[in-house]
């Protein structure tokens, strides 16, 4: 297999978790690049459900190694707990299934009070972070205040590292958002058994890779959100703050991006968006709210409800140009079973691309095309020709619109709910 990077072609939710474990299997690593617990990836496995929120989908799969990049940040806490009940359910989890680069920056518990605090303050005009201390943390890391993972393991350098950042932090916690101050004896008792535990998995990720590369060993890059979260090229300034696009995975794994064959676009078969920020194509009425209950939208993160709307070609468009999109796997087709006529927006009146401006954005007036709906059960097909015509004209349609040919189609929850189509370097 090729290595490939996996991304969402939309706003994240896209059902990435369950391409990843569906081509972890042929795979030997699957890495995860950016973001961090804030990520939602849910696998159902022989009527078994799986939510990853830092492990890679790939941890299911026996034979992969998993790797947690630089380009994550991740919350120790977190991660344990997920490790934890991963065991509990009787998978392996330890330190030959799963690395974490010594070079991650770590989320500390100022980075969670500063999140909630601020999106509290903000009101009606809140981003929608999950409040996991994402955001602060890569603050952190451009402004090089961060803890890495190789920094917990040295305690005296530590708590001065700690003792020197907390000042500044609490001022704000105290002064700003009226919170309560945080200690370094407080950060300490949570961060001391982690980091004796997580000593096990910490290795110098880049050497692992390129050795792995050289060997020819396949490797997976999965991502989290979608491109339109991305902070650069995202619907700013309604995004995550890290890089969700392919040309993410180089710089978040320390694999140069010469050894990237393949990247595989993930998009719904019509459109989800979680917390504030423009949705052209977005369905607020009954209409909406169906797909939100048969497509079970509710974030595998926060709870949160997801909004719903017809699939925009004019994004996933955008989208195969900013992460150069080989192929695409359009999931939950099978939502859209006895829906009616189904509509795809074509583009937007007067306008040439997305615009970069999230006000210019949500005054987007969207261009549709109506298409030929289906009523029957796709959750038992397993090849193109099973599918109804009208389906498959659906999915021609969408490859016509984005310019790029659809190598997947997801029909149902369950892993080997997929049909597998044309010709692909997998």
């Amino acid at each position: 297999m090729a290595n490939i990077v996996v991304v969402g072609a939309q706003w994240g939710d896209e059902g990435k978790g369950k391409i990843v474990d569906k081509l972890a299997a042929r795979s030997r690593w699957v890495v995860r690049f950016q973001g961090g617990n804030n990520a939602g990836h849910t696998l159902v496995v022989n009527g078994e459900k799986v939510v990853l929120h830092l492990i890679p989908s790939g941890i299911l799969q026996p034979a992969c190694t998993c790797v947690i990049g630089n380009g994550v940040v991740l919350d120790p806490v977190v991660l344990f707990r997920e490790i934890d009940a991963l065991i509990a359910r009787g998978r392996a989890v330890g330190p030959d299934r799963l690395v974490v680069s010594t070079e991650a920056h770590v989320i500390l518990p100022w980075h969670r009070a500063l999140d909630q605090a601020r999106e509290k303050a903000l009101g009606d005009n809140r981003i929608g972070t999950t409040g996991k201390g994402i955001g602060p943390a890569y603050e952190d890391k451009v402004g090089r205040r961060g803890v890495r993972v190789a920094d917990l393991f040295d305690r005296e350098a530590l708590r001065a590292r700690i003792g020197g950042l907390l000042a500044d932090n609490n001022r704000r916690l105290v002064e700003w958002y009226g919170e309560p101050p945080l200690t370094v004896d407080g950060i300490l008792a949570e961060l001391d058994p982690l980091a004796e535990r997580l000593r096990a998995y910490a290795r110098p990720v880049v050497r692992l890779l390129s050795d792995a590369v050289k060997r020819g060993e396949p490797i997976l890059f999965e991502g989290a959100q979608g491109t339109f979260l991305d902070v650069d090229h995202g619907t700013y300034p309604f995004v995550t703050s890290s890089s969700t696009v392919a040309g993410g995975a180089a710089a978040g794994s320390g694999v140069g991006p010469t050894a990237i064959q393949e990247v595989l676009g993930i998009a719904k078969a019509y459109a989800t968006r979680v917390g504030s920020g423009p949705f052209p194509t977005e369905l607020d009425n009954a209409l909406g709210e169906r797909l939100r209950a048969v497509g079970h939208e509710f974030g595998a993160t926060t709870g949160r409800a997801r909004r719903c709307g017809w699939f925009d070609a004019a994004m996933v468009r955008h989208a195969a140009m900013v992460n150069g999109l080989t192929a695409i796997a359009l999931t939950k087709l099978d939502v859209l079973s006895g829906m009616g006529p189904l509509r795809i927006a074509v583009g937007y009146a007067g306008m040439d691309d997305v615009p970069a401006g999230a006000a210019e954005l949500a005054r987007a007036e969207p261009l549709y095309e109506e298409i030929a709906g289906w009523d029957e059960d796709l959750s038992a097909c397993r090849t193109w020709d099973s599918l109804p015509a009208a389906c498959r004209a659906y999915v021609q349609r969408v490859e016509e619109l984005t310019g790029v040919p659809v190598v997947l189609l997801g029909v149902g929850p369950g892993r080997d709910a997929l049909i597998e189509r044309g010709s692909w370097n997998v």
